[in-house]
């Protein structure tokens, strides 16, 4: 089927325009300035798809993201695509100097942080002003020109006119980043020819109250059925003090025995139990470097 309009973390330039870039062929896109804009889009029905990112090899989940779709919005991951992130030192074309003449940094507290290292061993009397985004750092550093500097990738380089003043500032090279692609109907979606790495299912586990094993059993319902665990994460409930929920990724699409019989396991201990999605996984490469935008 043709895809209607997928929604993104915007402007354009940012790592989730990437994302989106790498795995749907000509669409329509339409980027929001923030992570919930993003999914409040979806939920209501303005996008058919929306794609935020989801997790950091580096800086780990984005919580913003995962809270939200608990909390604010019922909408299923249906495919979540990997990629490489290389952050780059982005200047105004105009500009001469080199590090030491960059008052300030601005870009996404994830991308910031990314670059801790790099930033506080080269940049340290630089001023940081975080963003929105990577894609908005990029477009405030175009139209501010003089000593102000964004940390983002090559393709909001290209986006907004920029210059690679320093290229791969992240401290660590293993830098990668999940994207999760949402759907409110789940109906056939026509993505690029790409072979999926693995599945994955992700439920949400809410135990009935504070006891002694409470998570040993819920692991045990797992473990004896054979189902590897990729990720286990708690969560605040946001009712007070000490309540979590778990979020569990599991390596396996949905199927018709083990999971039900997981949840009737689970709600037999009193678990509340939410499956937030059954979908396949896609490792991607990101856009390569090119040598022209790099400064002399």
């Amino acid at each position: 089927m043709k895809l209607s309009t997928v929604g993104y973390l915007g402007p354009k330039g940012t790592f989730t325009n990437v994302a989106v870039d790498a795995i749907f062929d000509s669409v329509d896109t339409k980027g929001y300035r923030t992570i919930p804009e993003c999914l409040d889009a979806v939920n209501n029905d303005e996008v058919a798809l929306a794609v935020v990112p989801m997790e950091n090899a580096i800086e780990g989940t984005v919580h913003l993201t995962v809270d939200y779709l608990i909390h604010q919005v019922d909408v299923p991951i249906i495919a979540e695509v990997v990629i490489p992130i290389e952050q780059h030192l982005l200047v105004h074309p105009g500009f001469t100097g080199d590090l030491k003449d960059i008052e300030t940094i601005h870009s996404h507290t994830q991308a910031i942080a990314q670059c801790h290292q790099f930033i506080h061993k080269e940049m340290n009397n630089a001023e940081i002003e975080y963003t929105s985004s990577t894609g908005e750092a990029a477009s405030i550093v175009q139209q501010k020109k003089g000593s102000h500097a964004a940390i983002g990738n090559i393709l909001s380089a290209e986006e907004y006119g920029l210059k690679v003043l320093r290229t791969s500032i992240h401290d660590y090279e293993n830098n990668h980043t999940r994207f999760a692609v949402l759907q409110k109907n789940q109906k056939p979606v026509q993505m690029k020819e790409l072979t999926a790495n693995t599945y994955k299912t992700t439920i949400m586990v809410t135990l009935p109250s504070d006891y002694s094993g409470a998570l040993h059993q819920v692991l045990s319902a797992f473990a004896w059925r054979k189902m590897n665990l990729s990720k286990i994460e708690s969560r605040p409930m946001k009712t007070g003090l000490g309540n979590y929920f778990f979020i569990i990724d599991v390596n396996q699409p949905y199927d018709a025995v083990l999971f039900p019989a997981v949840q009737a396991e689970l709600a037999a201990l009193g678990c509340q139990i939410k499956v937030l999605g059954t979908y396949p996984c896609f490792h991607v490469e990101a856009p390569s470097l090119s040598t022209e935008k790099t400064a002399e």
